[in-house]
């Protein structure tokens, strides 16, 4: 079997954001990074690569096998800020009031974090980690 790529590595969160380009790019990581720990309570830790991630759980996939993945976690893309979420049944109609975005199964993607509200956005995070503390306690 083959490892997963994404996992904990000792890179400094602080040098992958300062490395971010465009320098909007940077400093909208730089944003949801202080916004996730406050609201985690948790370091940010590089997983992989590109992904900022705060906490751990063990997912468990349709077919039996487990992984390690951040309860809440960020990768400042160049095309778009793409967030890892819990969806919650609120989840729909506090994306409705968000402001321009789209979404995956599992993703948020955001191109411009000045046009979306960022109170929705603490909001989706908060009922995100909340949805983690009851799935995963």
């Amino acid at each position: 079997m083959s490892e997963l790529k994404t996992q904990p590595t000792e890179v400094p969160v602080e040098d992958f954001l300062a490395a971010v380009e465009p320098a909007r790019r940077r400093e909208e990581g730089r944003i949801l990074c202080a916004l996730m720990h406050e609201i985690t309570g948790e370091a940010p830790v590089m997983w992989g690569p590109s992904i900022v991630g705060f906490g751990r759980y063990a997912n468990v996939t349709a077919n039996g096998k487990s992984a390690d993945w951040p309860r809440m976690g960020f990768s400042p893309r160049k095309s778009a800020l793409t967030l890892y979420l819990a969806s919650t049944p609120e989840t729909k109609a506090m994306l409705a009031r968000l402001g321009p975005h789209t979404t995956s199964v599992a993703c948020l993607y955001i191109k411009r974090l000045d046009q979306v509200d960022m109170g929705v956005l603490r909001d989706l995070c908060v009922a995100s980690r909340d949805e983690m503390n009851r799935r995963y306690p």
